[in-house]
Parts: C-alpha cells; sequence; structure tokens
C-alpha cells in the first residue's frame, strides 16, 4: 500500500480545480460578537508561510523517507484534540474553503480521489431492525451517521529526512497527511485502521499559518499549525520507514518491539548528522 513515488502527472492536469467535486462537510467557526481579549490578536490573520529553502539534488547527501502516527490521545497532543477547534476540523475547513486543494486515495499521489467519494465515506451507514405495523414484524432500515470527529484521533504523515550538504544541516520536509480511522465489523469491534484520503502538505501549508493552535504554554504566543508542524510540536510514532521489502514495522514487530524499533529509526536518523559531520 505505500510505496516511495510521487506523481508524475503534467502539471495542467494535476493542478485542475475542477477534478475535484465541492466539499461541504458542515465545519464553521464562529468568530466572537465582541473583542473577546484584552487586546486585539490579529497576528494569526495577518501570518504568512515562509517559502522554504531550495533544495537542489546534488547537495543531497543522504536522505530516508518514513511515516509516522500522530496518535492525538498522547498528552502532548491534546491541542489536536481541541473541542472548539480540533485539528480534523481545520484541515476539513480548508478543503471546504479551498476547492483547488487536491485529495489522493493513497500516499503515491497518483490518484486523485472525488468529494463525493469522501463524503459517503465520512457518514458510517448502520442497519437497525425496526417494527413494521403493517407488516407486523421487523423490518430492516438503514440509518445514516454523520460525520463525528471524535473518530479521527490519529493522523499519518509521509516525510523526507535528508541532509543538505550546501548547508550542512539536517532538513525534514513533510509531504503529505492522512486523517485515520478505526475500521469496524458489524459487532463494533474493531478489525484495522484505513486513510480516508491523502492531501499534499504543500498545497495546505500556506493555508494553516492562519488557524490559530492552543499553546498550552502561554496564550500571548500564538502558535498556529503551521507552527506545530514545522516545530514538531507533537509526539509521534513510526510506523514504516522506505525498505526494499515495504515493510511497516507492525509485520516484523509488535508491542514493545514495535516501540523500540520505532525508537531506533529515530536515534539513527538524528545520529546520522553527527556521523556525516565526523565524515
Amino acid at each position: 500500500m505505500y510505496a516511495q513515488e510521487e506523481s508524475n502527472a503534467p502539471a495542467d492536469e494535476t493542478n485542475n480545480s475542477s477534478d475535484r467535486d465541492a466539499l461541504d462537510f458542515g465545519i464553521s467557526f464562529e468568530e466572537p460578537l465582541v473583542q473577546d481579549a484584552a487586546y486585539e490578536k490579529i497576528g494569526v490573520k495577518q501570518k504568512i508561510a515562509l517559502p522554504y529553502d531550495h533544495l537542489r539534488e546534488a547537495d543531497v547527501l543522504w536522505s530516508k523517507r518514513i511515516w509516522r502516527v500522530i496518535d492525538t490521545n498522547e498528552k502532548m497532543n491534546l491541542p489536536f484534540k481541541n473541542p472548539n477547534q480540533a485539528f480534523i476540523e481545520v484541515l476539513f475547513d480548508i478543503l471546504q474553503k479551498n476547492p483547488d486543494v487536491q485529495l489522493f486515495t493513497s500516499d503515491r499521489f497518483t490518484e486523485e480521489g472525488s468529494g463525493s467519494a469522501i463524503q459517503e465515506r465520512l457518514a458510517s451507514i448502520d442497519t437497525v431492525q425496526v417494527w413494521d405495523y403493517e407488516l407486523d414484524d421487523y423490518v430492516d432500515k438503514v440509518t445514516k451517521n454523520e460525520f463525528n470527529a471524535e473518530d479521527y484521533q490519529k493522523f499519518r504523515l509521509k516525510e523526507d529526512w535528508l541532509f543538505d550538504e550546501e548547508t550542512s544541516t539536517m532538513v525534514c520536509r513533510i509531504l503529505g497527511i492522512a486523517p485515520i480511522r478505526d475500521v469496524r465489523n458489524e459487532d463494533g469491534s474493531v478489525r484495522g485502521q484505513e486513510a480516508l484520503f491523502w492531501v499534499y502538505y504543500p498545497d495546505i501549508r500556506e493555508k494553516l499559518v492562519n488557524y490559530e493552535a492552543i499553546n498550552p504554554e502561554n496564550d500571548a504566543v500564538a502558535l498556529t499549525w503551521e507552527d506545530v508542524f514545522e516545530m514538531r510540536y507533537f509526539s509521534s510514532y513510526i510506523m514504516k520507514e522506505s525498505n526494499p521489502q515495504d515493510r511497516r514495522i507492525a509485520e516484523y514487530a509488535t508491542g514493545k518491539d514495535a516501540l523500540k524499533e520505532s525508537a531506533r529509526i529515530i536515534e539513527t536518523i538524528l545520529n546520522k548528522e553527527v556521523d556525516i559531520w565526523e565524515y
């Protein structure tokens, strides 16, 4: 499922906003009718995302692609579950207001997902038995459960770590984000997890900078969601690194062994910069 290729489609095909249906998740953030602070807060609304430094292929001395998981139930990730502005709602609000942002069916970014198909997957469908007085018997009735932000408590990131020889620094670039939800059996038990869609992170980075995230340490220092990702203000674990078999860690390690393998990969990446400097 997870591969290390990016789409090579021509720009005039992948950037056509008419290819994606309009999305309506029913997300809206209400603005206070008065100044809800001791001073006017305009910093976040005026922020812009600074462009990345240009990277040349010839300057990339080493690179590694990894996939990581952000679990919003972890203490450091509680801002992702803020009931007033959860990150899943921020993401959906961006997609509603910006139909030019492409959604993809997988992290390969080779197949674009339609808005209608995604909205159908957002609302789960259950079959329940109800009593029909005319038939004097129970009949099956299909009920549709609307989108619930609490169903999305994990996010996957696809990112590249690389050593830039020109600046002699280790660089991390996030490439994609996917909201994850549990897939349940008819009895309600969880049989696995699935990515609802993948969004190309560079497409939404300049939008994330205008959405405020909770700063647990200081209300006067506003953090944006772009700050959260770029400054790594989140806790996560690695689920896979690029490898010849394209295997996830869960395929060869479980429990504590899986956590140790995740920690080993992180340590290897962080030590790589020191190793290159020594070389």
